[in-house]
């Protein structure tokens, strides 16, 4: 997030540009950041038209997805992005193996910007939340569970596709728009026994997008591909905030801002939050369009 403060003519004014908010009571990290006293918000709107699923269910999902394909034979292939999401996803496996709800198989984080970033969240321990601390203490560290490969090279990533026995691949990137998650999905995607599991927002226009939509066929490296594998979505592990939590990081502060400008989501999603925070807050709300320009005071 990050905040503007503007003095003149002995007079000052706050402006925040929220970015990506985040969610309450999410693993590994500390709740967002709130504002008591602001003047301008610039708010992101991904999720304002939409409630997310249950955190609580997360567990069981990626269990259920997890379950049904080993026994089915297949690879669970997670495409996801490399900041927060892939930790979160080992995170709950890490959960799901130590409570032996699933079998131990090997999951490879195969993404060299995603083994990066888990390395960086491994050397900054003062922003995790109280679980994650004791998971820390106790050596139950969800960044280095038994079976948990991380993969570096090329050669690395395509010894995987050689792997006999189901096995999870997190790979990016999270929209399949290009990276390591296009090479495992062209091993995958046409196997009845395996599953694509989509943990985050699909863009229209991406080939994540395509997938999640139900089609039949899809084009990947210049190829074509019949679409066979089961298409599994979790909608809990978002790390954008969903209209109720959009309106509680709002709420905290102590009066309305002179204007809330609604950015960073679809036409539907802005207009329905915007409609929301009119009707639940009565603040000064607007829908700016691209390329407007606007005078504050």
């Amino acid at each position: 997030m990050i905040r503007v403060t503007v003095k003149q003519k002995g007079e000052q004014r706050c402006i925040v540009f929220s970015g990506d908010v985040g969610r309450r009571d999410r693993p590994i990290l500390q709740d967002p950041s709130v504002f008591r006293q602001l003047d301008y918000i610039l708010v992101e709107s991904t999720y304002g038209d939409r409630l997310h699923q249950d955190p609580k269910g997360v567990a069981d999902s990626l269990a259920e997805c997890v379950n049904y394909t080993w026994k089915a034979g297949g690879n669970i292939v997670v495409p996801s992005f490399a900041v927060e999401r892939a930790q979160e996803i080992l995170y709950y496996m890490n959960q799901l193996l130590m409570a032996n709800r699933i079998p131990h198989l090997l999951v490879f984080l195969d993404s060299p910007m995603a083994v990066s970033v888990t390395e960086v969240f491994k050397s900054h321990a003062e922003l995790f939340d109280t679980e994650m601390t004791r998971l820390m203490k106790e050596r139950k560290s969800p960044f280095d569970f038994p079976g948990l490969k991380m993969v570096h090279t090329v050669d690395e990533s395509k010894a995987i596709n050689h792997i006999k026995g189901t096995v999870m691949i997190v790979a990016g990137a999270g929209m399949c728009t290009g990276g390591r998650i296009k090479h495992h999905l062209v091993t995958n995607i046409s196997r009845r026994e395996s599953a694509i599991l989509f943990t985050g927002y699909q863009a229209i226009g991406t080939l994540g997008r395509e997938i999640v939509d139900g089609a039949k066929r899809v084009r990947i490296l210049g190829e074509f591909y019949p679409v066979r594998a089961g298409i599994h979505q979790i909608h809990g592990l978002s790390a954008h905030a969903d209209r109720s939590e959009l309106h509680q990081w709002l709420s905290a502060l102590k009066k309305p801002p002179r204007r809330l400008f609604v950015v960073h989501g679809e036409p539907k999603a802005a207009q329905s939050f915007a409609d929301f925070i009119k009707t639940e807050m009565g603040w000064n709300v607007a829908i700016p369009a691209y390329g407007e320009q606007v005078v504050l005071d």
